[in-house]
């Protein structure tokens, strides 16, 4: 062993303890590393920062742009809708759809951004069934993770081997190269999560605070039945408001002053005032369906006001305000403070009289909106404090189908070999802001840069393997203790590696440690490095076995879940998944 191997090796000990102990951020440790083999001149100056301008790198990138075009435009929004009206108030089959609508989608969109859509709905869902979310959340990261092997853009792990597979002279993977393995995986992992892993997962209770995070308070508001809203002359149980928009009609008004229950077969009427109590998100979804109208937004303080200067913001009514013990209309609170009130929370407890009427209390929280000056001027009166801004992020059909249609476009493009795959989707990212789906500032504020900056960083690890020797010294360790082996037990030996330097590194840190490794064990013992590449790229998305992969991080507080409940559920996976790569990887790619 020179000493740069045995530098190099202590640097990846330390990083190993640092991503494990996560005393710093992932990406501080990866730009450690490379300055690391950097300063100790285990890599040449001119190959160091060759990682950040790498095709992975500016693929990853693109990708990014273009989920995030996905998000913004409503795309995933308006299929969440499509699967909570298409759900019911069956657990079981809830928890179904949920787990194979956020596997499918994770086929095609990083697992994180599938997760960070899925959890509030399953939240949402949680709640409305009186079912504990803990029974949901798990299953949800689970299934985002099990479809990393279906296509090479299923998780960025791919695409870092499919880097490495060009850099080592090799054709680059496919797009649908590892779908032979990875669907009979992720049917098997889904049919093990509804039937198996559900019944291993604790059930536990979220605290209302939790829930309130996830822009699931109670709030009323008043909706207006339009004079051309196809609600009228239906019956309200034929009106869809629980089923289609999740709200609870408290009451109904009719001719301003008519108080009646909200009975079933009561007929609408245009101009009929709805109070409804609902979660912030839904109560918002109003705006968006026809026919009816949050009353507030029909009479805006301020008729000039455009569209894009609207903001949305949550206050909570403070000590001292003039707001206590009084109402909304006896202090004008639109006249006042230019604002209007959407609606009304009031913690544990339903209200059933108008916004206006409502006597308003210390604590009482209201969904404001209005201009940014006049939301920003509530910053400094102490008798409100602002919670925060709310996203109003209503989906845009139009720019919606050009999304679908510029992110199916560029990948069609690529899986044809018309254009490499860096290519296909950086033109896309162009195309869409172009097209306007998306700005380039808010691509940007979604993009998650930890791992462009992780995965930039830690491609320079790679290149200090091969440098210094190291990837050859710890291959040559391994032919000499296993060579006479079957090639099968060095797959299984890789596998098991790769899963255990997953759990606390990241999957593509993890599977740029071990690629060069396996790539020069197997061309020692002359098999093909292709299998041993691919078996790497299933284990490096196996992390089930302890919450430290980001979509199952996402769920770990809304669940309640301990450390040891990710052990219990995905160890059998960890071991259903090895056994069908065993038996297909070789098959598919064979030895």
């Amino acid at each position: 062993m020179t000493p740069d191997i045995a530098l190099l090796l202590a640097i990846l000990a330390i990083a190993v303890v640092l991503f494990s102990l996560e005393w710093v951020p992932v990406d501080v440790v990866g730009l450690g590393v490379m300055l690391s083999v950097i300063i100790a001149g285990l890599v040449p100056p001119n190959r160091a920062f060759s990682g950040f301008g790498s095709d992975t790198v500016m693929m990853i990138l693109g990708l990014l742009i273009l989920t995030a075009s996905l998000l913004r435009t409503g795309v995933v929004d308006l299929a969440g809708r499509a699967i909570l009206q298409r759900a019911g108030s069956s657990p079981d089959r809830l928890l179904v759809i949920i787990v194979v609508s956020v596997a499918v989608l994770s086929a095609f969109i990083s697992n994180t951004a599938a997760t960070a859509f899925f959890l509030p709905i399953a939240m949402a869902i949680a709640t409305r069934t009186k079912a504990s979310p803990s029974r949901l959340l798990m299953p949800l990261a689970f299934s985002s993770i099990l479809t990393s092997s279906v296509t090479l853009v299923s998780t960025s792990t791919n695409i870092v081997i499919s880097g490495l597979l060009t850099e080592n002279g090799m054709p680059p993977m496919g797009m649908f190269e590892l779908a032979p393995v990875g669907i009979p995986i992720a049917v098997v992992g889904i049919a093990y999560l509804l039937l198996v892993g559900r019944r291993l997962i604790p059930e536990r209770t979220v605290s209302s605070e939790l829930a309130e995070e996830f822009g699931l308070r109670p709030y009323l508001t008043e909706i207006l039945i339009l004079d051309n809203s196809d609600l009228v002359g239906k019956t309200l149980a034929e009106s869809g408001m629980g089923r289609d928009l999740d709200l609870t009609v408290l009451q109904i008004i009719r001719d301003k002053d008519r108080h009646m229950p909200p009975r079933a077969d009561t007929q609408l009427l245009p101009g009929d005032i709805l109070l409804v109590e609902g979660p912030r998100e839904e109560i918002l979804k109003v705006k968006d369906t026809r026919g009816i109208e949050i009353r507030a937004d029909v009479k805006l303080s301020d008729p000039d006001l455009e569209a894009d200067e609207r903001r949305l913001a949550e206050v909570i009514v403070m000590p001292r305000s003039p707001l206590i013990a009084r109402t909304l209309k006896s202090i004008r609170f639109r006249q006042r403070y230019g604002l209007q009130v959407l609606a009304i929370n009031r913690h544990g407890e339903t209200l059933h009289r108008k916004i206006s009427e409502v006597v308003l209390r210390l604590g009482d929280v209201l969904l404001l909106q209005g201009r940014r000056s006049n939301l920003a001027a509530l910053e400094a009166d102490l008798t409100f404090r602002v919670l925060g801004a709310v996203e109003d992020r209503r989906p845009n059909l139009p720019m919606a189908r050009t999304s679908i249609a510029i992110f199916t476009g560029s990948l069609f493009v690529a899986s044809v070999n018309l254009l490499s795959l860096p290519i296909a989707v950086l033109l896309g990212s162009v195309l869409t802001f172009l097209t306007r789906c998306i700005t380039p500032e808010e691509a940007y504020r979604e993009v998650e840069w930890k791992v462009i900056i992780l995965i930039g960083s830690m491609l320079v690890f790679g290149t200090a393997m091969e440098e210094t020797g190291t990837a050859h010294f710890l291959a040559s360790h391994i032919v000499n203790l296993f060579g006479s082996a079957d090639p099968v037990w060095l797959l299984s030996g890789f596998f098991v590696l790769t899963v255990a330097l997953t759990q606390p590194m990241s999957n593509q840190a993890a599977a740029i440690v071990i690629f060069p490794v396996a790539i020069q064990t197997a061309l020692q013992l002359g098999l093909e490095p292709r299998t041993f590449a691919m078996m790497i790229a299933v284990a490096a998305s196996c992390s089930f076995i302890t919450p430290l992969e980001p979509s199952c991080l996402m769920v770990y507080g809304p669940g309640r879940y301990r450390f040891a409940d990710f052990l219990k559920v995905g160890t059998p996976l960890t071991v259903l998944i090895y056994l069908i790569s065993i038996f297909l990887v070789p098959k598919v790619w064979p030895l």
